[in-house]
């Protein structure tokens, strides 16, 4: 009888506990989840992390918190959600430029861009333009080339990081075009674009939300645009294909993790509701106007891209030389 009253304490036991992870797992969220993002507050990964953000809270009823941990190209912020709890409570707003290209370009970083998270969703994708200070007489690319050769490293260019796609795709420009810009790293777009408006830097490739309201404004002139189209919210910018330089090519796109060991049903969950949000039609024209591309995926879909996208810019490292500075 004694053994048989353990036996049924012991199925009890693992019973409840199965039925408590059960219980837990159709729960989430039952508290607020923390949205982290690796830039500082005003550039285009903030701005796209605040949008979903407000509608997941509305979508899972409970509040979804935007934390801002610049540094490190997002290595900071990727960092604390690489070692968090595995529960889906603590989710990274990711881009081409912190998860495929700096750790192409790190050795040594506290996070494996694909091992140690679980893709959630793709989020969009953008095309970075090229600005130029109202003070650069250049109003077009062929333009621009011409001022940067006749007076070479007289002009530098901000980015939002050493190893930001704004970086990576000024560097190719300056590859393609043999002109010579001095690099000025930021830690996110709203410093950049501050010193930008000023002319402390005279050039930088950005994301179009970060920029249009000053192009718009006459503050910044507008160049080119760096991906296959036009961009909607710029429609009079050139891509740098119509301006005659094909091989320059600087998109960025933005997607969502969470910690690797993350239940599938929690994923599952966070994946429906980004889904949900990306395919508001109120969600889509906000994108759209800011120069986004609404692109949600499945948690697979997005998990092969990433996988992919790291090993080429792996590649396009090791072949054009880049290292940090």
């Amino acid at each position: 009888m004694r053994r048989i009253g353990l036996s049924v304490l012991a199925a009890g036991a693992a019973f409840a506990l199965s039925s408590g992870f059960h219980s837990w797992a159709q729960e989430y969220p039952n508290r607020p989840i923390r949205f982290l993002v690796g830039n500082a507050p005003g550039g285009g990964t903030d701005t796209v992390a605040r949008l979903v953000a407000s509608k997941m809270s509305e979508g899972l009823g409970m509040s979804v918190i935007v934390d801002n941990r610049p540094g490190g190209t997002g290595a900071v912020a990727a960092t604390l959600v690489a070692r968090a709890s595995p529960d889906g409570y603590s989710i990274l707003i990711i881009t081409r430029s912190s998860h495929s290209i700096s750790p192409a370009l790190q050795r040594n970083l506290p996070f494996h861009p694909v091992n140690d998270f679980a893709a959630i969703s793709l989020l969009v994708n953008s095309p970075n333009v090229l600005v130029a200070h109202t003070s650069v007489p250049a109003n077009s690319v062929k333009e621009l080339v011409a001022v940067l050769k006749s007076k070479p490293e007289s002009f530098n260019y901000g980015s939002t990081g050493t190893g930001a796609v704004s970086h990576m795709a000024a560097e190719l420009f300056k590859n393609i075009t043999g002109t010579k810009i001095t690099h000025v790293p930021y830690k996110g777009a709203s410093p950049a674009l501050s010193d930008l408006l000023s002319g402390r830097v005279q050039l930088m490739f950005s994301g179009p939300a970060s920029i249009i309201p000053h192009v718009n404004s006459g503050k910044l002139k507008a160049l080119a645009v760096g991906g296959s189209k036009r961009t909607p919210a710029l429609k009079d910018v050139l891509t740098f294909a119509e301006a005659g330089y094909p091989a320059v090519e600087a998109s960025q796109w933005y997607g969502v993790v969470t910690t690797a060991g993350t239940p599938n049903t929690v994923i599952n969950r966070l994946n429906r509701e980004v889904v949900r949000v990306l395919q508001l039609p109120d969600m889509e024209e906000r994108l759209i106007n800011g120069g986004f591309d609404p692109e949600p995926s499945t948690p697979q879909q997005f998990a092969q891209l990433l996988k992919e996208d790291v090993a080429r810019w792996q590649k396009v490292v090791k072949a054009t030389g880049i290292r940090l500075e």
